[in-house]
């Protein structure tokens, strides 16, 4: 794999007239001359300036002077569609190499002030803390060599809905509202599936810190999409049957602690020693795994899910010496499979770590503006460049095979 020597140099070979060409097809959907220039020219500054990825200081180090506002126009002010630049990206992505997996990452954006769009005091997973700050949900498309950040949505704390001020300052559309992660996520889901129509993928997530479950797992059951979610042992999951549906809203007769349910079924558990790459490390070790199917009944009759997708099960690894499991996950996905959906939670650690990478190389967090718009604009463009050096990492890997 191709590597930076630093983040702002351009790589070995890599010429001007191939980063063109990318930024030639990347932007071909945008109607103006002046747009796709500026875009080409602010790919440029994220690829390899230094320091602060700021309009200045990318048309000075690009340009060679500073000519700030045309790119402040055309980042936080231009009607070009993120999706566009989005679905090129993806699709980009998924020819050069089929993804194994969706991967949904919390992306927090450290703020100053309160004027940013979707800022807000509030508890960032990713940080394990309170902190001033926008979150956002990554969607990326990961292979075991690669991952790409290709779908952005911005979380909206709930204050933002009745701020009639701080959304006009931010000119945030009428329709974006606050609402709970796992609606976020199945918005994500919906736009790769159904106006993207990309190749189904199982969904990895972490959702450790989340308290509500089930409404996340009956919507991807719904969509017939294999799963593999990160849960915490005080996460509640229904048991004894199946949750009844009641309007919009899911209602679980009883429920229990993933910590409670492994205990409860430890005597019926699969078990399985797997080589397990250990994050953030990535030291290689042994670890033992548990599996145990769930509770509950079969599908009703003609349920979309009956093929599979309503049996759950739960897993969970237990480091040989430790009184008690260290990280468990709720999957549709076949448990006699237990290595395959081993070396999927792999899969979700690399997706996160390609986040941080953003932030580290490409200026993710760089952007100073306020808007809507010019937030999104931004870390699709940041997207954009990432995806620059991924699709050559990938065209040399399928070269050297």
């Amino acid at each position: 794999m191709r590597t930076l020597t630093r983040p702002g140099e351009p790589l070995a070979g890599e010429s001007t007239d191939e980063i063109s060409a990318y930024c030639q097809d990347l932007f071909a959907p945008l109607a103006r001359s002046d747009q796709r220039r500026w875009g080409e020219v602010y790919l440029r500054g994220l690829l390899h300036a230094s320091g602060r990825r700021t309009p200045s200081n990318i048309s000075e180090q690009v340009l060679g002077r500073r000519t700030a506002q045309p790119i402040q126009q055309f980042v936080n002010h231009s009607t070009w569609e993120s999706g566009w630049i989005r679905r090129q990206l993806a699709e980009a992505y998924t020819a050069a190499a089929a993804p194994r997996a969706w991967a949904f990452d919390e992306v927090a954006f450290p703020k100053n002030g309160t004027r940013s769009v979707g800022v807000a005091r509030q508890f960032a997973s990713t940080a394990r803390r309170t902190i001033n700050c926008q979150l956002a949900l990554a969607t990326s498309l990961v292979h075991p060599q690669s991952c790409l950040p290709v779908n952005w949505h911005l979380m909206l704390p709930r204050h933002w809905d009745d701020d009639e001020d701080l959304r006009d300052r931010a000119h945030v559309p009428h329709h974006e509202r606050h609402r709970p992660r796992w609606h976020y996520l199945l918005d994500s889901v919906d736009e790769l599936l159904q106006d993207w129509d990309l190749p189904q993928a199982p969904v990895l997530a972490d959702w450790t810190m989340e308290s509500q479950v089930e409404p996340l797992l009956l919507g991807l059951e719904d969509r017939g999409l294999g799963y593999l979610l990160e849960v915490g042992a005080a996460s509640h999951i229904p048991v004894g049957r199946h949750p009844v549906r009641v309007g919009v809203h899911h209602r679980a007769p009883h429920t229990r602690t993933v910590a409670e349910v492994a205990h409860a079924l430890l005597d019926r558990a699969h078990r399985e020693v797997i080589a397990w790459r250990d994050a953030p490390a990535a030291n290689v070790r042994r670890s033992q795994f548990l599996a145990v199917r769930l509770p509950g009944g079969p599908a009703a009759p003609g349920d979309r899910r009956a093929a599979g997708g309503r049996v759950r099960h739960l897993i969970a690894e237990w480091p040989f010496g430790r009184p008690k499991p260290r990280t468990y996950w709720l999957t549709n996905l076949p448990a006699e499979q237990l290595a395959e959906t081993v070396a999927l939670a792999e899969l979700r650690h690399h997706s996160a770590r390609g986040c941080e990478r953003l932030h580290r190389e490409y200026g993710l967090g760089d952007f100073e503006g306020r808007s809507f718009r010019g937030w999104h604009h931004h870390v699709t463009l940041v997207s954009a460049a990432r995806g620059f050096h991924t699709l050559q990492e990938l065209g040399e890997q399928a070269e050297a095979c």
